[in-house]
C-alpha cells in the first residue's frame, strides 16, 4: 500500500513539474513574441468632456508606428476597442481615414480603414471621435454622488509608450488615480506600458452635475473566459489538481479570505468605520529637463525624450504648516497648482483608514483612493487593482483589442 502511495505520489510531482515547465516555456514563447512585435504605439491620447445628457464625447489620437511590414504584411486598417455599444455620432477626425463604423465583432470597436497601405518605418496619426453613454452609475459608491469609469482600449500584442487620457474637470468632486489638473481637465498619464497593460480612470460627480439617469449603469462588452492563453490553461490544471489532493482545506481557506477582504473592502468602499486621511505633497518641476534640456509640457513628471525626471523636490506637508484655507482647498484626490507658483504643484492623496471600534454613524468619503474604493466596485473592468487588470479586463478581454496584423492580412473591411 505504502509503495502504491508512493508512485502515485512521485506520479503527481512529475506531472506538476512538467505542468509549470510549459507554463515557463508559454511566457517564454510569448516574450519571444513581444521580443518581434509588429507595431508600436507612440502615442495614445483621449480627450473627455461630459456632455449635458451625462453621455461622453470621447476624442481619440493614436500615434502608431509600423515595426514590421514584411512577415504579414503592411498595416491598411485596425479595430480601437471603445466601451460598449451605446455610442452615437462616430466621426473620423483625420484626413488618413478613409472609412470609420463600428463593429461588433466579439465586441464593441470603432473600426478604421487607413487611406493607404503604411510599411515598415511610418508612423501613421489618426483622431476619430464618438459620444458614448452608459459609462456610469448613479450612488454607485455614496449616495447623491455619480461615478463615471473609464478604461481605454489596450493592446494585447503592442507596447504603448505613452497614453494621456484627458477628462474635463468641469463640476468633478472627486477622482481616482492621482492626476494633474490643469487648464480645465484632469491629465492622467501612463507611461511604458506594456502589452496588455491597461489604466483605469474614475470621476466622480455631485448627481444635479449632469442629467443623469437613474436606469442606467456602466456597460463593458464581455466574452467568455478564454482558456485556450497556454498560461490560464496551466493555472487552470494546477487549480484542479490542488482542489483534488487538498481541496476541503484550500476551499475553507479561500473563503475566509474572500469573506475577510469583502469585509474590509466593503467598510472602505462605502465609509463605514472609516477615517479620512489625507497626505499632501508638495512638488516643485524643473522648467526643463536637467539632462537634455528639453522644455517641460503640463501633467509630465520625466523626460520623454531621455527619461530624466523633471521633479526638483517633493515634501510631505501638514495642514497646520499651509494654513487652514489651503487646507481646505487641497483635500481633494489629484495634483493641482500650488498657489501662484508655476512650477510648484500639490499632490494630494486621501484614503480611509478603518476606525479602530464600530460607530452608528457612517463617515463620509470621496471615494479616490485605489486601495480601497476600486476594488470594490460593482463593474469588472474597473476593478483593476485586484488583479491588475487581469481579474476584470484582461481576462474577460472585454475589449478585444489584440490588433494581431495576422488577422488584418487579406480581410475585407465591414
Amino acid at each position: 500500500m505504502s509503495k502504491m502511495i508512493s508512485k502515485t505520489l512521485r506520479f503527481l510531482t512529475g506531472l506538476l513539474v512538467t505542468i509549470l515547465m510549459v507554463t515557463v516555456v508559454s511566457g517564454l514563447a510569448k516574450s519571444e513574441a513581444y521580443a518581434k512585435a509588429l507595431d508600436e504605439i507612440k502615442h495614445y491620447e483621449i480627450i473627455a468632456d461630459v456632455n449635458d445628457d451625462a453621455t461622453v464625447t470621447l476624442r481619440y489620437r493614436i500615434d502608431w508606428k509600423v515595426l514590421d511590414s514584411t512577415s504579414e504584411g503592411p498595416l491598411t486598417w485596425v479595430k480601437i476597442g471603445i466601451p460598449n455599444s451605446h455610442c452615437t455620432d462616430m466621426k473620423a477626425l483625420s484626413n488618413n481615414i478613409k472609412k470609420i463604423g463600428y463593429s461588433s465583432d466579439s465586441g464593441s470597436y470603432a473600426r478604421i480603414d487607413l487611406d493607404r497601405a503604411y510599411q515598415a518605418g511610418e508612423t501613421v496619426t489618426f483622431e476619430f471621435s464618438i459620444v458614448q453613454d452608459y459609462l456610469y452609475q448613479v450612488n454607485k459608491l455614496e449616495n447623491g454622488y455619480t461615478v463615471y469609469a473609464f478604461t481605454p482600449g489596450w493592446f494585447d500584442d503592442i507596447e504603448v509608450d505613452d497614453l494621456t487620457v484627458r477628462w474635463s474637470s468641469d463640476n468633478a468632486y472627486s477622482w481616482e488615480p492621482d492626476c494633474f489638473n490643469v487648464d480645465g481637465y484632469l491629465i492622467f498619464n501612463k507611461t511604458d506600458m506594456r502589452p496588455g497593460e491597461t489604466l483605469t480612470v474614475r470621476v466622480t460627480y455631485p448627481n444635479d452635475a449632469y442629467g443623469f439617469d437613474m436606469s442606467k449603469t456602466i456597460e463593458q462588452e464581455e466574452e467568455p473566459f478564454d482558456l485556450k492563453h497556454p498560461f490560464l490553461f496551466g493555472v487552470f490544471v494546477l487549480l484542479i489538481i490542488a482542489l483534488i489532493i487538498g481541496g476541503p482545506i484550500l476551499i475553507l481557506v479561500g473563503i475566509i479570505a474572500i469573506l475577510s477582504k469583502a469585509v474590509y473592502l466593503g467598510q472602505a468602499a462605502f465609509g463605514i468605520n472609516t477615517n479620512r486621511k489625507i497626505t499632501r505633497t508638495k512638488i516643485t518641476y524643473y522648467d526643463s529637463c536637467p539632462s537634455c534640456g528639453s522644455v517641460r509640457e503640463d501633467g509630465k513628471t520625466k523626460c520623454p525624450y531621455c527619461g530624466h525626471s523633471y521633479i526638483k523636490s517633493e515634501e510631505v506637508v501638514e495642514a497646520k504648516d499651509i494654513g487652514p484655507k489651503n487646507a481646505m482647498k487641497y483635500s481633494k484626490e489629484g495634483t493641482f497648482k500650488y498657489n501662484d507658483s508655476p512650477n510648484t504643484y500639490m499632490r494630494v492623496h486621501v484614503v480611509n483608514v478603518p476606525r479602530p471600534h464600530y460607530s452608528s454613524r457612517s463617515g463620509s468619503s470621496h471615494h479616490s483612493s485605489c486601495a480601497h474604493s476600486s476594488c470594490a466596485c460593482a463593474c469588472a473592468c474597473a476593478c483593476a487593482c485586484a488583479g491588475g487588470g487581469r481579474a476584470g479586463c484582461s481576462a474577460k478581454d472585454f475589449y478585444r483589442t489584440d490588433l494581431k496584423l495576422s488577422l488584418l492580412k487579406g480581410q475585407k473591411g465591414k
